[in-house]
């Protein structure tokens, strides 16, 4: 992309995006993220309206008297975004392709970090790890990051989940809340998503489009894959071929709905035609509460 237009383009989501982030997801982010990075400060006698919950029951027994824990909020979060870079980005048939749609939930998030005065990294990973932006602050930051979603070429085309999950939990040593940006068309990576789960909070926000979940009846079609590059024909006015890839699409969803259920991962399930802003809301208030 030629640099003017590549600024255009940034400044563009910089304006819808910053603007979102501001008015619609501030209080929403901070009270979903927020409270989770809690550290241990002290303990005291119980008081008329402390939240029973934090009694501390050793203390308690040994002085014949509540006393409960009191914690502090960990003043900043460290924020990645996992960003699936892979051939299969480039899909996308009613509004946007799915790396539009990305590219925008990504800055909203980048944004909303860096309102709540979080730090924000960027893993950009196909089946290697494309780009590694470690966790930093700030505007300039903010727009580097948006500029390499908007410009970033991989070099790979194929995706390994597993891969990037395990690099995440080598390479951020401090707890941080991940927000992994993917079509999750990838299989095996239910271990490494628990085992990151596990170190970090980690979030999934599935981005597909409506096409991909059925064929439409329109005769002999070439089709072409875009992680392998093959091509092959397809005859959609064949019933059975509908079905067949219709079948398949509903056990792709379920199994990787039960990998999330399993992994203890939250997720938001986000096509490509339809307003990201709502299915992030529900996601938050989700969490919020």
């Amino acid at each position: 992309m030629e640099t003017s237009e590549l600024l255009k383009r940034v400044r563009q989501i910089e304006i819808k995006t910053r603007g979102l982030s501001r008015n619609i997801f501030a209080g929403e982010y901070h009270s979903a993220f927020k409270g989770r990075g809690m550290t241990f400060a002290e303990v005291r006698e119980y008081q008329y309206g402390d939240d029973i919950r934090n009694i501390d029951w050793n203390v308690t027994a040994r002085y014949n008297n509540p006393y409960v824990k009191l914690f502090e909020e960990e003043r900043e979060l460290t924020v990645m975004l996992m960003i699936d870079v892979s051939g299969s980005r480039e899909f996308g048939t009613m509004s946007k392709l799915k790396k539009n749609q990305i590219t925008e939930i990504a800055a909203v998030l980048a944004f909303s970090a860096i309102q709540n005065n979080d730090k924000i990294g960027v893993i950009f990973f196909s089946d290697t790890i494309e780009k590694f932006i470690p966790p930093k602050k700030g505007k300039t930051h903010i727009l580097r990051i948006i500029r390499e979603l908007i410009d970033f070429q991989p070099e790979h085309r194929s995706t390994d989940i597993s891969n990037a999950l395990r690099y995440l939990t080598n390479a951020i040593k401090k707890r941080c809340t991940t927000f992994v940006i993917s079509d999750f068309i990838d299989d095996d990576f239910e271990n490494a998503l628990t085992i990151a789960n596990k170190k970090h909070d980690v979030v999934a926000l599935k981005i597909y489009d409506q096409r991909e979940t059925e064929l439409p009846s329109i005769g002999l079609i070439k089709i072409k894959d875009a992680e392998t590059g093959e091509y092959s024909w397809v005859d959609t006015s064949n019933k059975k071929v509908r079905e067949k890839y219709a079948g398949w699409w509903r056990k792709q969803e379920e199994n990787t709905t039960e990998v999330f259920k399993r992994s203890g991962v939250d997720v938001a399930n986000i096509r490509t035609d339809q307003d990201y802003v709502r299915s992030l809301i529900n996601l938050f208030q989700r969490r919020g509460h």
